[in-house]
């Protein structure tokens, strides 16, 4: 429970994303539901009835003012029992979440709405999750798009995702010198293991990369077994809105967007495991690696190899390979960003405390860590947390984006001092630490890509960007300062001037 400071504090910052204020002065508003429904299914979020908002006030102080309503006990009474009935699907609140209190004076509700746990969501109106689902954005609550239900949808099983029998694919459509190779890692790393000796549809049948349904009487391969050993072709037939890209940009320049890269070409058969085998090389390649000798062999498995290669298989073992984004590696000269489709199935703090692990793909996950990527279930940040920390660089961010349906690990590589003296107490955004979002970031790429070619398509603002085209027309969606005007070849892209 919030006190009545708290709550001054959180209508002075004046954050929309997790705070919504209802007049509600004799009854409770009906749109109460859907942002309980958008407060769900995001990040949570504060309601309070009671307290007028003026949406056209800059200044918290005036944007917001506590007027109070007639019955408290009548107001909560009325939501625990619409709540309880058919209005939501689901009430995920306890006792403490809903009480009264005063501010300055005048009586108001508090209404505490917790993230739902994922096998909850989507929490939603009325019966239909595709009617009556809500997110929640810097603009207030939204209608979840179809994508975005499924996405809630998916992430309800238990076993996760990668198990998925795909129809019609076979053994025909693994790339066997990939397999192979991993299998020659396998026997490295688990010699006296039975599974040597298996065939390869058998050795990948053990792995969970193939499998029988013996309801419907079919097999064929998995989701797991098609993405991390697969042909390049029959991958993009199934899952087309998904990339891989690889950039460096360590010494970029206005006219040099990066150094390195490596994306599909059609040079090589663009499955999970090769990506991994061409990006960590890279990846680790300017890493001290300090001379130690294990009996006769040189041991070079630093504690930051190991966390970059746990943040790399993070990435692929969380994502949402069903949807729509780009699995993306960017390399820079103080920072290393690590980018999957997808939102967080556990809040922040749970992943960061460790011990607890709900991939959405743990066959992929059992196949990398039994040729020794990865290590027991929940363990992986924790090791990334603690290998940052001993070189004194800032804690690596997780960044959740919502709208672009999509969660950033940034692993800085400077120390604490030096990030601390950058950073200026007040940006120009409003955020105490002057950083920008990663959606507020691509927005200001894109300023500057219109800026520098105002008849810039929408491909290729998605290639520079690393992003779909679907992802750049979201972006666009949330900004009024980037406008297209004309038609046809005169067309072009303007920046608006904000007042």
């Amino acid at each position: 429970m919030k006190t009545a400071a708290e709550i001054k504090d959180l209508l002075l910052k004046g954050e929309k994303i997790d705070l919504e204020c209802k007049e509600a002065e004799k009854q409770v508003p009906r749109s109460i539901y859907e942002t309980y429904s958008s407060f769900a299914n995001t990040d949570g979020g504060t309601i309070l009835l009671g307290v007028q908002e003026d949406k056209s006030a800059k200044d918290p102080e005036k944007r917001f003012a506590v007027i109070g309503v007639t019955d408290q006990e009548k107001l909560i009474s009325d939501f625990w029992n619409t709540i309880n009935g058919s209005k939501v699907n689901v009430n995920i609140l306890i006792d403490e979440n809903v009480y009264p209190m005063e501010i300055d004076g005048l009586p108001i509700v508090v209404i505490e709405v917790p993230r739902a746990d994922y096998m909850m969501r989507p929490v939603h109106t009325g019966e239909n999750p595709f009617k009556g689902s809500f997110k929640r954005n810097h603009e207030g609550d939204y209608h979840c798009s179809e994508a975005e239900v499924r996405a809630m949808i998916r992430d309800q099983n238990e076993s996760g995702n990668d198990s998925l029998l795909l129809d019609y694919y076979t053994m025909d459509d693994i790339d066997l010198e990939t397999l192979h190779r991993y299998r020659n890692r396998f026997r490295i790393v688990n010699e006296d293991n039975v599974w040597n000796a298996l065939p390869d549809k058998e050795f990948l049948e053990a792995l969970g990369g193939y499998r029988y349904d013996r309801r419907k009487k079919t097999e064929g391969l998995t989701m797991a077994g098609l993405l991390m050993f697969g042909k390049g072709l029959p991958i993009r037939d199934v899952f087309d809105m998904i990339n891989m890209d690889y950039r460096e940009e360590t010494d970029v320049s206005f006219d040099v967007r990066w150094n390195d890269r490596i994306t599909y070409d059609g040079t090589w058969e663009n499955n999970l495991f090769n990506f991994i085998q061409k990006v960590m090389p890279k990846l680790t390649a300017d890493l001290p690696k300090p001379f130690r000798m294990e009996g006769i062999l040189r041991e070079d498995d630093t504690p930051l190899h190991k966390a970059c290669r746990e943040a790399m298989i993070n990435m692929i073992i969380h994502a949402d390979f069903q949807g729509e984004g780009t699995l993306k590696v960017i390399k820079r000269a103080d920072r290393l960003e690590f980018t999957n489709p997808g939102i967080l199935k556990l809040p922040k703090e749970l992943i960061y405390k460790g011990g607890n692990s709900k991939a959405r793909n743990p066959r992929m996950q059992t196949m990398l860590r039994m040729i020794g990527y990865g290590d027991t279930a929940g363990s992986g940040f924790p090791t990334i947390l603690a290998a940052w920390a001993e070189k004194n660089w800032p804690e690596p961010e997780l960044e959740e984006d919502t709208i672009l349906n999509q969660v950033t690990l940034t692993l800085k590589m400077i120390s604490n001092d030096t990030d601390k003296s950058q950073k200026t107490p007040q940006s120009a955004n409003g955020t105490l630490d002057g950083t920008l979002s990663h959606s507020e970031n691509q927005l200001a790429k894109l300023r500057e890509l219109v800026i520098r070619d105002p008849k810039i398509t929408r491909k290729q603002m998605a290639s520079a960007l690393g992003i779909s085209a679907r992802s750049v027309q979201r972006l666009l969606n949330t900004t009024e300062e980037i406008h297209f005007t004309g038609g046809g070849r005169n067309g072009h892209w303007e920046i608006i001037q904000k007042n």
